[in-house]
């Protein structure tokens, strides 16, 4: 086993060391082969690793070697193989593989192709150190990696200034939440003397249930998964990130880099059920963002900015989820989101390929004829995020609504809301991407063409994860949940007091309850599927220009003015008080500095004129001075 998890994070970085050194020597085919083919053989191997792992197996830890120790606390290189690990492992080397499969054409004629592959590469082994290091340290600083490839990617296109500028605000934005996480984890080393997962669930007792030092802790943790998972307040970064190219979209920004903070409070379940406090401010953020977030998405016009502010708000459905305590859920719905939106965003780069570039809805329509395997397969990630019946977004999200209603039924309506709003921007994304009539220029649609196979391959791959995902974990009604696979696979990696949590809610209600909510859910799919289809087709409603929004619309397309709020109270404040320390270094500090070496260049000329080389004249200042001298210490005596 050891070989196989060093083969697994070390194949990645190895693709990453060739193309970026060589890579421009390289034909285009092979840097794009051989980088997909590394994390492919991740993929296999983590795949073969999972096979042979029981689902009721202790972690196993694998340890490279000793790294440091400091104060008592050892920190070990090493990495952890359990449940919870190898999901995500198998979900980023997956979708990873299939992402890079797909950049293969997409990238096809951009000049740093190279350098691209690399940076998805590094990207990959940096989320791979992030899930399967054993302590707090090793995630830190895959952490820290992704943030770094994150902002790399997001600013690939650098010759952009606004695109650069989208770079540096997620790099900020992420590294506020880094502080946090950073606070959290010298006070867990702080009160637990260990890092290491394992030991620190094994001295939580140390905390008392609910104590400041706990709150503290877990807040802390939180912060840093708001952060890196664009949760109110911090989450206006991951919009603007779409100025990366599509795959990045894809790959980092909603399947894998953003659920990171998910997977920091499951890792640390064993810690946060000990502060409900935080985990009622936890369930708070994660509805206040999804509801944010889905309301904008209402009047974009943007493709990708739909899509970006729909994986906010399903990144508020799995914090809500984590909230109450409901851990399983919020991981079965990260990895069907993880399959759609991926699915989605590698089909909505397919469009903008056929489109020439173009990103604007009202400027398409009428592509359904014109790009067949794009059509059926976005439309199909489109019934997934929206709760079609049986496919793996409506059961996974189902789960949360459960879980929802045994917390608080009125958590369920906001929720329930939410999911009704999610589907009516994503058939309106539909409708007016594919229906009616071609709205672009006579050079689009002389341009329009189905995407080569190396990228609808991935499409139909992900279509068909996005259909059947859900069966790997059934709701409970059916047959008691003899069919929650994932639950019980994840079970091992969860305290007992989380446990007790989940069943608890689970006993909070019944099944004929659960068949009435669940009845309700695919009547609003339905009804909000036909609504939208009878204004943007029968109807053949088209997007506005934000100019004749008006009402809750401009509200929406305006998204509460938050941005333009963030950049008065924040960017401008911070700008200003540079060019105020800017004025000061120049005005003060610099005429500071300009009089201390005025001074001392005028003492030297002062000085250079006794310096005149005369004898008599060092005799005599000598003789006065020594006269001086005892004159002063005769009057003294």
């Amino acid at each position: 086993m050891e070989n196989l998890i060093y083969a697994i994070v070390l194949l990645p970085l190895f693709g990453f060391v060739i193309n970026g050194l060589f890579g421009k020597k390289l034909p285009k085919l092979v840097v794009g082969t051989f980088a997909t083919l590394m994390v492919l053989g991740s993929f296999l191997l983590a795949g073969y690793l999972f096979l042979n792992f029981k689902a009721d197996s202790t972690p196993v830890i694998v340890r490279a070697f000793e790294w440091f120790t400091i104060n008592g606390v050892q920190i070990n290189f090493s990495f952890q193989i359990d449940q919870l690990s190898l999901m995500m492992v198998l979900i980023i080397t997956g979708i990873g593989s299939l992402i890079h499969l797909y950049s293969i054409g997409y990238m096809q004629t951009d000049k740093g192709f190279h350098r691209f592959f690399a940076y998805l590469n590094l990207f990959i082994f940096m989320m791979l150190l992030l899930v399967l290091g054993s302590n707090y340290v090793i995630l830190f600083i895959g952490w820290e990696g992704v943030g770094l490839c994150s902002y790399l990617l997001i600013g690939f296109w650098y010759e952009n200034r606004e695109f650069g500028k989208a770079a540096r605000k997620a790099f900020i934005m992420n590294r506020i939440g880094d502080l946090g996480l950073l606070m959290g984890i010298f006070m867990i080393a702080q009160h637990t003397n260990a890092l290491d997962f394992l030991s620190v669930a094994q001295n939580a007792s140390v905390f008392e249930l609910d104590s400041g030092v706990i709150i503290f802790i877990c807040a802390s943790l939180f912060i840093g998964a708001v952060g890196k998972s664009a949760q109110v307040p911090l989450y206006t970064w991951l919009p603007d990130a779409m100025a990366g190219p599509t795959p990045v979209s894809a790959l980092i920004h909603a399947a894998t880099m953003v659920t990171a903070g998910i997977y920091l409070v499951v890792r640390s379940n064993f810690l946060f059920v000990l502060a409900p406090t935080v985990m009622d401010g936890i369930l708070f953020i994660g509805l206040l963002t999804a509801l944010l977030a889905a309301f904008y998405a209402l009047r974009q016009n943007d493709i990708k900015k739909v899509l970006a502010y729909s994986t906010v708000s399903q990144l508020g459905f799995m914090v809500v989820a984590l909230g109450v305590g409901a851990y399983s859920a919020a991981m079965f719905h990260l990895m069907t989101h993880a399959f759609f939106k991926a699915l989605l965003f590698l089909g909505s780069g397919s469009v903008i390929h056929a489109m020439s570039g173009e990103q604007d809805m009202r400027f398409m329509g009428g592509l359904k004829d014109k790009i067949k395997i794009t059509h059926l397969t976005f439309l199909i990630g489109t019934f997934a995020i929206s709760g079609m019946p049986l496919f793996s977004g409506m059961i996974s999200k189902d789960e949360i609504l459960v879980a929802t209603w045994a917390k608080n039924p009125l958590y369920w309506v906001i929720l329930f809301a939410i999911a009704a709003m999610t589907a009516a921007y994503m058939f309106r994304l539909y409708y007016l991407t594919f229906h009616g009539q071609f709205r672009g220029t006579q050079e689009q649609k002389a341009h329009l063409h189905e995407s080569p196979l190396n990228m609808t391959l991935p499409l139909v791959v992900l279509a068909a994860l996005s259909v059947v995902g859900g069966l790997i974990n059934l709701p409970h009604l059916i047959k008691n949940g003899e069919f929650a696979n994932l639950e019980r696979w994840l079970d091992p990696i969860l305290t007992a007091p989380a446990k007790n949590q989940i069943q608890a809610n689970l006993n909070a209600i019944s099944h004929s309850t659960e068949y009435i909510l669940l009845g309700l859910t695919i009547a609003m799919f339905f009804i909000v599927w036909l609504v939208v289809r009878h204004l943007y087709v029968t109807n053949k409603k088209l997007a506005k220009e934000e100019t004749l929004y008006k009402g809750w619309e401009k509200l929406s397309a305006k998204k509460l003015y938050i941005d333009e709020l963030y950049n008065a109270l924040i960017v401008r404040t911070t700008e200003g008080l540079g060019r105020a320390g800017k004025q000061f270094d120049v005005s003060i500090l610099d005429k500071a500095v300009d009089f201390i070496g005025e001074g001392a260049e005028e003492s030297g000329k002062s000085m250079k004129r006794l310096q005149n080389g005369n004898v008599e004249n060092y005799v005599l200042v000598m003789a006065l001075a020594i006269g001086l001298i005892l004159i002063v210490n005769f009057i003294l005596q």
